[in-house]
């Protein structure tokens, strides 16, 4: 009976350690947007924040929901936030990693064309001439071929370059921004984002034109020539292109590939972007 006694004990000495060791009670976990872990004990949970005290205070905080990814609480339970779903207007304000970015109205069913970044890959120079130039050129693909992208519809180039421009998005950056921000910021459920990069390289070509007349000996030995030649030299200008070409739906790339142009002229990038957009599984030949 007293051998029971003291095995009781020494469990309730041990489940005291062990509770004591891993910190005493379990604790909520709030997931930020920036992913950010704070551990604590949650208060109160409104449609706008969250109230919760850190461990060992009583102190309550408060934290915009914005602000917040997911929570998994000590019971077991978790709860994910969806900044899209709360907004109530086209002007309602996320908050993600880099500050506050504004959420557009969704628009389902829509595709946008982000800028293009045309990018000279030795010098690692970037022309927002060529950038603007390739999305609009993809763009209008897209509207030539609106009867096979159904039920999808572009959005006006113009509109995309806006919005992108109230968020401080550009050719420069762009590829810098999460997919995910840049489908709130345009309200679109569908993007394609496209680069192309290149290097210059020149070659030189010489042509040698003959003219004049032969005299033939009369024993058929020995010919004699008052040729003149004259030697030409060229220059010629390279274009080496890598098209790459990403097509995102709800977040998720659901088609990713690059081409190199057949031709190394100076427009032949236009070539490959026509390529990909065909095989792109927005396509549909009709």
């Amino acid at each position: 009976m007293n051998f029971t006694k003291v095995v009781t004990v020494v469990l309730m000495l041990f489940v005291s350690v062990f509770t004591f060791a891993q910190g005493g009670k379990k604790l909520d976990k709030i997931i930020k947007r920036d992913y950010q872990i704070i551990e604590c004990t949650i208060a109160k949970i409104s449609d706008k924040e969250v109230e919760y005290s850190l461990p060992g205070e009583t102190l309550l905080i408060s934290l915009d929901v914005a602000q917040i990814a997911k929570i998994d609480f000590a019971s077991g339970r978790s709860q994910t936030f969806d900044v899209s779903a709360n907004a109530s207007t086209s002007n309602a304000v996320a908050l993600d990693n880099s500050g506050p970015i504004s959420v557009a109205a969704m628009k389902p069913n829509t595709i946008a064309v982000l800028p293009v970044p045309y990018v000279n890959s030795g010098s690692m120079e970037s022309s927002e001439e060529m950038a603007k130039f390739a999305q609009s050129d993809l763009y209008n693909k897209l509207l030539d071929k609106s009867a096979n992208l159904f039920p999808l519809t572009v959005q006006d180039l113009r509109v995309t370059n806006s919005l992108l421009h109230k968020a401080g998005i550009d050719y420069k950056n762009v590829d810098e921004t999460p997919i995910e921000d840049l489908q709130k910021i345009l309200g679109v459920d569908n993007i394609i984002a496209a680069k192309v990069s290149y290097t210059i390289s020149e070659g030189s070509t010489a042509s040698t034109y003959n003219s004049g007349n032969a005299k033939v000996s009369d024993n058929n030995k020995k010919v004699k020539t008052s040729d003149i030649s004259t030697t030409s030299a060229s220059t010629q200008t390279y274009y080496n292109y890598m098209v790459y070409f990403d097509m995102y739906k709800n977040g998720t790339k659901i088609y990713s590939q690059s081409r190199k142009p057949f031709l190394n002229i100076k427009d032949s990038w236009i070539d490959s972007i026509s390529y990909l957009l065909k095989r792109s599984p927005i396509y549909v030949k009709r």
